[in-house]
């Protein structure tokens, strides 16, 4: 491709014959670029989460180089900037607290630079969802590269996931039948490469539903991350964002209503992660998109899990690819798909399907016979979750989706480390466990603690699942009958909060139905007197408290309130905005 005919973002810097584009030339000339290697040229940015402190995204140097290489062979100019990085395993409290955080950062970035188009480089949890809500409120064209699942973990002959493999092994060591030995051997083999969870967790979650939206070139979700077709894909995905530029393909136009219910039946008959429900909830807050939690509950009444792939089923993501990945799966999904609906390459769902010539039927089945039935998200209300919850009803234990039992109620993290393990706790296997003030407000940005360990005693003796309910998350690699993001949280007047141990609690997954069986005049003594109760201390600076501020829960996506909406068109922004170099010189 030659220089660009059409008028592009960047000409509001680029073109002005006085002072102003005089500075804004000189910006690129002492970087080192000659007029001929910008000027004319779209402008594209590459917004970069790579960080030493997250494994995750460890590769995406390569892969800027490689988006480097096709916006240059499109004829643009391509122009690297970082955003901040969000990694699960150190970030503290919760890599969540900071979701919002770094969509204001790419927001921000995208709209204040000279970017005509953007390409995202995405790999851990969090950083997709919030580089994608950023780019779609500065509505610039933007196309997405996720980082790819890591090299599977083998220990003891088997190969493993991150997550879901290591629960299992943590309680195997908690109850005594794993030595100090062995579980250090684990620890060694654990993470043997770089790249996202190997598994159907967040990460791989995240990059299908990408796909599902159509926000990048079919193909790329399950494609590991040490595997050359990654950079390949990510050269074809900075021709593309060349081409975006010019035609002007905006995430507006890509985020229909069609392409959200397209990701949800996606995020269905993979078996997906839990967290993508809030993310798509703010995701479509942020372009307007009606979407509601009866939505999630009513398209998994139509679709089955499909794909036989950990925490759901038994195979890793790189099987999923080598067996046609994604666009397999959709092929297999085409009669529950829009298949109308356009996609960042330019042309509609319909067009990008694949169906290998031999198809791997214990990877990636068919809607007659799936893995999984139907209904393998369940959304739950009642009046302890007025609002909602959520249950992952493909990684449950399917004798307990219909249960009742007393309630054995933990007041936060804390005070669940503390008991969790004493011999004295009084609980059963028919108990349900209940962890509040982990939600939105109360743990500090909802971290991932709805996994809710089995107390040590049942361990001992065989259990290996309960029902639990909380007003947290969990990791997209947990599994178990576990009842998620309890809408309203306790933290914010939820009957969660009222919930005392030897209550009876009701769940019938499949119904929708989850209930706590305590009258409402003696709710409403409980709520009187914690009404009196001190208060806990909340932030009262910085990030934090704007986050307690201002957080919205977990129906609607735990997104800011003043962050919801459609923002400005970018090209309709005022010329006196591009006239900052003043201040600057």
């Amino acid at each position: 491709m030659m220089k660009s005919h059409v008028t592009l973002r960047s000409s509001k810097w680029l073109d002005d014959a006085e002072l102003s584009g005089f500075v804004h030339r000189t910006a690129f000339r002492s970087s080192g670029f000659s007029r001929e290697s910008f000027e004319g040229r779209p402008v594209i940015g590459i917004c970069n989460s790579a960080s030493e402190l997250v494994s995750c995204n460890l590769g995406f140097k390569d892969l800027a180089e490689s988006v480097k290489r096709g916006v240059l062979q499109a004829g643009g100019i391509a122009l690297e900037f970082p955003a901040m990085a969000l990694g699960e395993q150190l970030m503290k409290p919760t890599a969540m607290l900071y979701r919002n955080l770094m969509s204001m950062d790419v927001e921000e970035s995208i709209r204040a630079y000279p970017f005509d188009a953007v390409v995202l480089l995405g790999g851990c949890d969090k950083s997709v969802p919030a580089q994608l809500m950023g780019a779609a409120s500065a509505d610039v064209p933007t196309i997405v590269v996720t980082g790819g699942p890591a090299a599977p973990a083998v220990f003891q002959g088997r190969q493993l996931g991150v997550g879901t493999d290591l629960w299992h092994y943590t309680d195997a060591f908690r109850a005594g039948t794993m030595s100090v030995q062995e579980f250090g051997e684990l620890e060694a083999a654990a993470g043997p490469s770089i790249g996202h969870c190997p598994e159907m967790g967040t990460a791989s979650t995240m990059a299908t539903v990408v796909e599902g939206l159509g926000m990048t070139i079919p193909g790329g979700a399950a494609i590991p991350a040490y595997d050359s077709r990654r950079q390949q894909h990510a050269e074809a995905c900075g021709r593309r964002a060349v081409e975006i530029a010019v035609e002007c393909v905006r995430p507006s136009r890509i985020l229909t209503q069609e392409a959200f219910d397209n990701a949800i039946t996606l995020l269905l008959a993979v078996g997906g992660s839990t967290n993508a429900i809030i993310h798509l909830l703010a995701l479509a807050g942020r372009v307007g998109v009606p979407l509601s939690l009866e939505r999630f509950h009513e398209l998994s009444q139509r679709t089955p899990v499909i794909v036989n792939v950990r925490p759901s089923g038994e195979y890793l993501v790189e099987q999923l690819f080598h067996a046609g990945g994604i666009p397999a799966v959709m092929a297999e999904l085409a009669p529950l798909l829009h298949l109308d609906a356009m996609t960042i390459t330019g042309k509609v769902v319909g067009d990008g399907l694949v169906t290998p010539s031999a198809p791997n039927r214990s990877i990636i089945a068919t809607l007659d016979e799936p893995f999984v039935p139907v209904g393998g998200l369940a959304v739950v209300k009642g009046n302890l979750a007025p609002n909602g919850a959520v249950v992952k009803v493909s990684a449950a234990s399917p004798d307990l989706l219909k249960h009742r039992g007393p309630a054995v109620v933990f007041e936060d993290m804390d005070d669940l480390i503390d008991r969790i393990d004493d011999p004295n706790l009084e609980v059963t296997a028919d108990s349900v466990l209940v962890l509040r003030m982990v939600g939105p407000k109360g743990g500090h940005g909802m971290p991932e603690w709805g996994h809710l360990p089995i107390p040590g005693k049942l361990l001992r003796t065989g259990v290996v699942d309960m029902v639990r309910v909380s007003d947290a998350r969990m990791s997209g690699t947990s599994f178990g009958t576990t009842v998620l993001h309890v809408s309203p949280e306790a933290a914010d007047g939820g009957t969660l909060g009222l919930v005392e141990s030897g209550d009876y609690i009701s769940l019938d997954a499949r119904a929708g139905v989850l209930h706590l069986e305590v009258d409402e005049a003696e709710l409403a003594r409980r709520r009187a007197v914690l009404d009196t109760a001190p208060r806990r201390p909340r932030f009262t600076r910085g990030y934090q408290s704007l986050h307690d501020q201002h957080v919205l829960q977990a129906h609607e996506g735990c997104d800011f309130d003043f962050l919801r909406g459609r923002s400005k068109n970018p090209d309709q922004e005022p010329v006196g905005m591009l006239t900052g170099w003043i201040g600057g010189w």
